[in-house]
Order: C-alpha cells, then structure tokens, then sequence
C-alpha cells in the first residue's frame, strides 16, 4: 500500500451543524428547517436547504434520531407464514389499511413478518417498537414469550386470548351463528361449511371428524363452532387458502358428493364463496334456488359477476385501526381494555328456502 492511500481518511457525513455554519444560522433552526416542526421563515429554509445541498446532506441521520428517542419507530406485524395468501385477501388489505392510517400519525413504519419465533428469526432481531399479531396460529406460545423477554407491547387481532397480550377480537363464533340461524330458518337442514385454512400444513380436503384436536387456525376454528352451535352434523371442505380459486375446489367436491348435494353451503370467507358460485354454476346448479351460499367478510362482489352476496360483514379497517389506537395507548405507559368488535349479516340474493 503507498503512502498516499494510506494516508487516504473515508469521507465523512455531512453534519447538520457544518449546514447550519454554512447557512449562517443556528443549529436549532437547522434542525427545524428540516423537520418543518417550527416556525422558520421561508428565506431561511431555503438558505438551509441551499447549503445542505451544497455540502450532499440529506437529512438528520435516522439511526441517531432512534437512539435519541429511545424508538425504533417501527411497528412489527406478524401474520401467518405465507404472506402471499394473505395478502391476496382484500380482509388484510383493509385491516393493514386501518393500521397504517393509525400508527402513520405516530410516524411508524410497519415491518412485515412471518410467524416464527426460531434462533435469529425476524422477530427475535428486528428492532421494533410494538407489535401486532394477525389471525396467527393457536400456538403461539413461543414468539409471544421471545416477544415478553424483549419487553415489546403486543396487540393480537383475531388471534386466542394470551396473557400479557391486548386483544382485538371479532365476533367469529358468534356471528358464524347467526348466519347459519338464519339458513335454519329458511328451513336448511344438510349443511356444508367450506373452511379457511384450519392447520399450519394448509391443507386441502374433506373436513376429518377430529378437526378440532387438529386445529391451529383461531379465526377458522371459531366459526366452525358457530355453525355447530345450530347445526348438529355438517359436511366440510378444508381450503388451502382464502380465495376463490379454493372455493371452487371445494365446491365441486361438495356438490358432486356421491350421498347428493348439501342444499346450502357456508363459506368462511367471500372469495371462498364467490369459488361455490362458480362452481355450482358450471355444474348447473342455479343460486339460490339448488343451493343456498353464505359468505363472510362483506367485500365488493360486483365485478364478480354475481348478485349480492349473503354474508356476514366484518368491520376490516375498524380492526387495524382499534390496534393501531392500542399500541399508541400501550407506548405511552397506558393500560387499554381489549376491544370486542361486531359483524352483521347482511341478507343478499344467494339464499333462500330449500326446494321441497
């Protein structure tokens, strides 16, 4: 190595006080240039400016403005380990929607990650300053006690009551009962329900008489128990995914069983629903007149090329905004009460009573 390159020093950052130098001003007015947090005449932003241009700076180091805070300002969301099912689901854009609108004004970031609490995961690093869990797994206990150690607030939507964790929740069981009442009272009695995804494999496949025992999906889990609260004995159809591509799986088996088809099929989600119209369709099957369909979610079907759907309405961006309100209760010291929200059936034109 020459004597030149060893002599060589990397350059450094720009300051924020060599740009207050060289616009000849304060470094506290600098600071507030730059924020837009203060009243700083038009004339001095723009020497402010000027001279940060000058000298290539592009801002208060972030990192640093962490450390002085004491915060990430990064709001960790955990959902179910393939992301790419998840978010083809219009339910978690919406809820991701409400939390973003909340934790925006607290100027957090939202940092996606899977569910998994192993050595080095994302979740045992990442610097964050709360988190939130979506729908995730029954079994959750060892990312939740990786997230205790950490001292970092949690908030679950939809996910099984933990201690030390601020529920969300959503009348799943509940509301699941009510629209199989209200098919009851049609005068339905052989019933399928096509399910979200019920294990961690995903599978796809007829509903096994131990599902229950074999369950790790919360939301899924709840509103089959719902049904069965008015319905004795149903049929079942796992699907690998909300969507309707699954709904349409699921609906051909259904419908084509060897012991005849149910009369009415519940749906846990619309896109799951929207797959049993199209299937019952190509099969010949007029709705609701040869099957009856209820759905859950209350998103828009009108570019799906069917009329209203029967379903269950869920307040999707209310969700992410109640955690969002939550964590911003929780990290300024305060103890907020778990949050109960509420679907509402809404009756469309894809029920009615059973031929006789």
């Amino acid at each position: 190595m020459t004597d030149e390159a060893r002599n060589e020093t990397p350059a450094q950052r720009p300051t924020l006080a060599a740009v207050a130098a060289l616009a000849g001003v304060s470094r506290s007015t600098a600071s507030l240039a730059f924020s837009g947090s203060g009243p700083v005449a038009a004339t001095t932003r723009e020497k402010v400016m000027a001279a940060a241009a000058t000298l290539g700076y592009g801002g208060p180091d972030p990192m640093a403005r962490s450390l002085r805070r004491g915060r990430s300002g990064i709001v960790g969301v955990v959902v179910e380990d393939r992301l790419r099912d998840a978010f083809r689901d219009p339910m978690n854009i919406a809820m991701l929607d409400g939390l973003a609108d909340e934790t925006g004004t607290m100027g957090s970031a939202l940092l996606l990650l899977t569910d998994t609490a192993e050595e080095n995961a994302p979740i045992s690093t990442a610097p964050m300053d709360a988190v939130v869990l979506v729908g995730c797994s029954t079994r959750l206990d060892a990312s939740v006690e990786v997230l205790r150690q950490r001292g970092i607030p949690i908030v679950a939507i939809e996910a099984e009551p933990m201690a030390g964790v601020l529920d969300v929740a959503l009348d799943n069981q509940e509301a699941s009962a009510a629209g199989a009442r209200h098919l009851f009272e049609l005068g339905h009695r052989d019933v399928a329900v096509v399910t979200l995804p019920l294990g961690a494999a995903h599978a796809s496949g007829p509903l096994m008489p131990d599902w229950e025992e074999r369950a790790t999906a919360f939301t899924a889990a709840e509103r089959l128990r719902g049904v069965l609260k008015v319905f004795a004995s149903i049929r079942g159809w796992m699907a690998p995914a909300s969507s309707t591509a699954s709904g349409y799986t699921a609906g051909i088996a259904l419908l084509t069983q060897p012991e005849g088809r149910p009369t009415a099929i519940i749906a846990q989600s619309d896109l799951l629903a929207l797959g049993v119209i199209r299937a019952a369709e190509e099969l010949g099957l007029n709705v609701p007149d040869d099957v009856s369909v209820l759905g859950f979610d209350g998103i828009r079907t009108d570019g799906y090329g069917t009329g209203e759907l029967t379903t269950l309405v869920q307040p999707a961006v209310e969700k992410g905004r109640a955690a969002g309100r939550a964590i911003a209760r929780l990290l300024a010291g305060e103890e907020p009460p778990a949050v109960q929200l509420r679907s509402a059936l809404r009756i469309g034109a894809t029920t009615a009573a059973p031929r006789p």
